[in-house]
């Protein structure tokens, strides 16, 4: 969705006696300052210097100068997610803006709240191919909740409000205010509270009463009922609520890669992480239930593998505050559109009410459940070549470190084992790329969490291949004095890639080998490098060090610390069902192929 503000925002009322003038530049900041931001994270350039000038002295906004667009886009994102507030960066024109826009994409993806303000060439250049011109807001029109394109000074201030309204409300998401040249060197009276009007943006809340009762009592009929609970309850900060609605109804309980702390994983009811990595008893509770309650969650392909095969028992309660996501991808009897915490509690309230007289009875399907729990427990197989298993190395961060840290991670098999070995137990404590998988990610996401949450251990788990795309943030991290921990996963290989190739293309790894180290010190050698961007900087070989390598990132606390986990290459994410098939797999696989039962 794309507007002009020439019609979208209104014009400034007539100007009050008391207001006063500033550049569009100054008006940017100042508005910044007004709707509470306190770090935005940018590189100036060309088109967007004069904001860069206020930037300079204002003593509210603190500006980190990150080493690449995407790692600002990247660190708005992860401040975003580590605290429920909305993150900003800042780019020029052209390049500066392009190199955002898979930020923006992942941000979309994943319902982030962010904003991106970008510099435009002068108005009446645009058109002329002129120097550093791009279409940012063409460009991005797919991967936004909506773009402002600001011509006019006067139109900043509630074009920004607008954006941080649209971006924060609703399903949280990207918006893009992209505003020329002319418009912030252009002196005008500065005019607040900012007038702005969103023609047919009214997301809705409040979830209709009957399908409230509709799904308390088809909960209370339900003998194989799940509680399906996506990232939409940790953007909708409803986690306490979601625990109070799980334990009326006894059901189970599975968080995907985006939910993974919004239910605690200590909690007697958690199953895990469903879908393509998921656990057995997650899997398999989704594909053998009668009742599936989705919260916040999209049915995405990586769950629900082939999806007409998937839950083929099941009746369905969607709840979700995009309607756009309801009877997507699967057909809702039960529909719901609604805020997530009004939504449960409703919910909570109407369930408790119908079951007065009969509690349903779901004894079998816990024994059943806990009979999966027992047979198929996570774990992994001891590495045969010597080297580290990654399994151990990042469950022993998370032992170490625990639940009050954040974890940020990269994309590929060591964002799975991050997933499933580290323990969970709040929200906004796992971070990472769920939809649009970006490699590169991890460090600068790690960053902006930092920044945004400084008395939490903030630990950036990324592999070698991703660490290789955006760790020239460690040189914005060391001179900010944003002390985050780096535990790099080296298996020399863009892993999981090799790992398919291994299963699926007869073990032909083409162009997977990353020549990182294994044998012996890999280009580029990581220490090496971490030293010269201001880390500490240690190279783990052996199970007997880790733990002492996590102890003294942890005692250190003046600089970033990166370590680097010399791991197996062999080692693979397990469960796995291949993608395209039915998550019958699953229990196929367990009834005929006693080989499965030791992979898993």
């Amino acid at each position: 969705m794309v507007a002009d503000p020439a019609s979208a925002v209104p014009r400034p009322p007539a100007r009050p006696a008391s207001a006063p003038e500033m550049t569009g530049a100054q008006a940017v900041v100042r508005t910044l300052e007004l709707l509470g931001v306190t770090d935005v994270f940018g590189i100036p350039g060309g088109a967007i210097m004069p904001v860069y000038d206020p930037l300079l002295d204002d003593q509210s906004v603190r500006h980190i100068l990150v080493r690449h667009e995407q790692g600002a886009g990247h660190a708005a994102e992860g401040y975003a997610s580590a605290t429920g507030r909305t993150g900003v960066a800042l780019a020029t024109s052209g390049p500066g803006a392009t190199n955002l826009v898979t930020a923006i994409a992942d941000a979309y993806m994943d319902s982030v709240p962010l904003v991106c303000i970008t510099g435009q060439v002068f108005s009446h250049l645009m058109g002329t191919d002129a120097f550093q011109e791009a279409d940012i807001v063409g460009i991005t029109m797919p991967i936004t909740k909506h773009s402002f394109l600001v011509r006019r000074a006067e139109d900043i201030p509630g074009a920004l409000a607008a954006a941080f309204e649209i971006a924060g409300t609703g399903r949280p998401g990207p918006v893009l205010v992209d505003i020329t040249k002319d418009a912030q060197q252009a002196t005008v009276p500065f005019v607040w509270p900012a007038k702005f009007d969103l023609p047919g943006y009214r997301p809705v809340t409040k979830a209709h009463g009957k399908q409230i009762q509709a799904a308390a009592t088809m909960l209370a009929e339900a003998k194989k009922p799940v509680l399906y609970v996506g990232g939409g309850v940790i953007r909708g900060r409803a986690s306490e609520e979601l625990k109070a609605f799980a334990e009326s109804t006894g059901a189970p309980v599975v968080t995907t890669l985006m939910a993974r702390g919004a239910f605690p994983d200590s909690h007697p009811q958690q199953l895990g992480m469903p879908g393509m990595h998921g656990t057995v008893p997650a899997v398999l509770a989704l594909q053998e239930s009668d009742l599936i309650v989705a919260l916040g969650a999209r049915f995405d392909d990586r769950v629900t593998g082939k999806s007409e095969f998937f839950a083929p028992n099941a009746k369905v309660v969607h709840v979700d505050i995009d309607p756009a996501e309801i009877s997507k991808i699967r057909t809702a009897d039960v529909p719901i559109v609604g805020d997530l915490r009004d939504v449960l509690v409703d919910l909570d309230t109407a369930y408790r009410s119908t079951i007065i007289d009969t509690k349903p009875d779901i004894a079998d399907w816990w024994s059943y459940l806990d009979g999966l729990r027992n047979e198929f427990p996570l774990g992994y197989t001891p590495t045969e070549d010597g080297l580290l298993a990654p399994q151990y190395v990042i469950q022993r961060i998370g032992e170490l470190t625990g639940p009050e840290a954040i974890y940020a991670a990269g994309v590929g098999q060591h964002q799975m084992w991050a997933a499933q070995f580290i323990k969970y137990e709040r929200p906004n404590s796992w971070l990472n790329s769920g939809g649009a998988g970006t490699m590169g990610y991890s460090v600068p996401a790690a960053m902006g969490a930092k920044v945004a949450e400084p008395d939490r251990v903030v630990w950036s788990i990324d592999g070698d291949g991703c660490f290789q795309m955006t760790n020239q943030e460690l040189a914005t991290c060391a001179i900010n004095n944003i002390p985050i921990k780096v535990a790099i996963i080296n298996n020399s290989s863009l892993g999981m890639v090799r790992q398919w190739q291994t299963l699926f293309m007869g073990g032909r790894h083409s162009n997977t080998d990353l020549n990182t180290g294994h044998d012996t010190v890999g280009i580029p050698d990581f220490v090496k490098l971490a030293e010269a961007y201001g880390c500490l900087a240690i190279r783990v070989e052996k199970e007997e060090d880790v733990d002492a390598a996590i102890l003294k990132a942890l005692e250190t606390n003046d600089r970033p610390v990166v370590i680097d986990f010399v791991v197996s290459a062999d080692a693979m994410v397990w469960p796995m069902v291949p993608q395209g098939v039915s998550n019958s797999y699953v229990q196929y696989a367990r009834d005929h192929a006693p080989e499965f039962d030791e992979e898993i």
